[in-house]
């Protein structure tokens, strides 16, 4: 069967196919708030609100905000004088902040929390004398952010080779951080790797990575056990969904990153029993809802969402986005 996007009622799973839902998938706490904190400065300011970089990884997210009147931008030139900022939930440097602030802009904060508990134990570490090592991956505005909070002395760490080709200045004073949205079993390898090279090097008293990423890593292995393919939800720039679909290959079940229900190809799926769904943490659920409805005209006849762990995270907004009541 040729692998085209099919449209329209046609069997292509097996009689009698099951749909797995991972529990938890989608939104987590931080990409809530991102989300409303955009949402809300166009409620109280009105159009146009200034979001550097995309609010979220999510084509669908920033399409939708973009429709309301957000402007996403990339550097400061492109923000009149004293208009409104928001910062994406990736974080950024600091020289992003002291550029917002001499130019007299109203700035919202929507970094998530999480990522700016990594920046608080940066900055308090730094006046320490401590250097740092990060693993990550280069480019991604998180890791932009995080080393972007001192001017030297933080080191970007890969793969593997990364941790013997680095040069620290000294290692009496090294503390390790990491990117938010990796895999756990990667970045387990790699500190590892960096704790033998550097014994003494200090890690974080809870690990980095947050807890959304974890638990959809976690919910993703134990559906592996139970489906023959796997469909993770979310565009191709969001590190924690592709991180998703490393999971389930490694695991040995086939998965495919879709950014939604069009991208779905009929030769993925061509008899499957069993399908499992998951959704990365800036995915919204109506995408999900699309998938599952494509699946049900492809001859799905039962949709279960599996159990997992409840998230009861809530972060609160900056101040200044209280919408007061009339």
């Amino acid at each position: 069967m040729t692998a085209t996007a099919a449209a329209g009622p046609k069997r292509i799973l097996a009689e009698g196919a099951v749909v797995y839902l991972a529990q938890p998938r989608g939104f987590c706490a931080g990409v809530d708030r991102a989300i409303e904190v955009v949402e809300r400065a166009l409620a109280k300011f009105g159009a146009p609100i200034y979001v550097r970089h995309e609010i979220v990884h999510n084509t669908h997210v920033v399409q939708r905000l973009q429709t309301l009147g957000a402007v996403f931008i990339e550097t400061l030139d492109a923000v009149p004088a004293g208009a409104t900022l928001v910062f994406s939930a990736h974080g950024v440097p600091q020289a992003v902040r002291r550029e917002a602030q001499e130019r007299g802009l109203r700035v919202f904060d929507a970094t998530c929390p999480l990522v700016t508990k990594v920046h608080v134990e940066v900055a308090k570490l730094l006046r320490e004398g401590y250097e740092f090592l990060m693993i990550g991956h280069r480019g991604h505005p998180e890791v932009e952010g995080t080393m972007g909070q001192l001017d030297a002395g933080i080191h970007l760490i890969e793969q593997i080779d990364d941790v013997w080709r680095i040069k620290p200045a000294q290692s009496q004073r090294l503390a390790l951080v990491t990117q938010t949205t990796l895999s756990v079993d990667d970045t387990m390898e790699l500190t590892q790797a960096i704790r033998q090279r550097f014994p003494g090097i200090r890690e974080p008293k809870q690990q980095d990575i947050c807890y959304a990423t974890q638990n959809r890593q976690d919910a993703v292995k134990t559906m592996c056990s139970q489906v023959d393919v796997m469909l993770v939800v979310g565009s191709p720039n969001s590190s924690n969904t592709n991180r998703l679909a490393e999971v389930s290959r490694r695991c040995g079940i086939p998965s495919y990153r879709i950014d939604s229900a069009s991208d779905l190809h009929d030769a993925w799926l061509s008899g499957c029993a069993t399908v499992g769904v998951t959704a990365g943490a800036s995915a919204p659920e109506i995408l999900v809802d699309e998938v599952v409805a494509r699946l049900r005209a492809w001859g799905a006849t039962t949709v279960q969402t599996l159990a997992g762990k409840e998230e009861t995270v809530k972060f609160p907004l900056p101040k200044g986005l209280r919408i007061e009541s009339a």
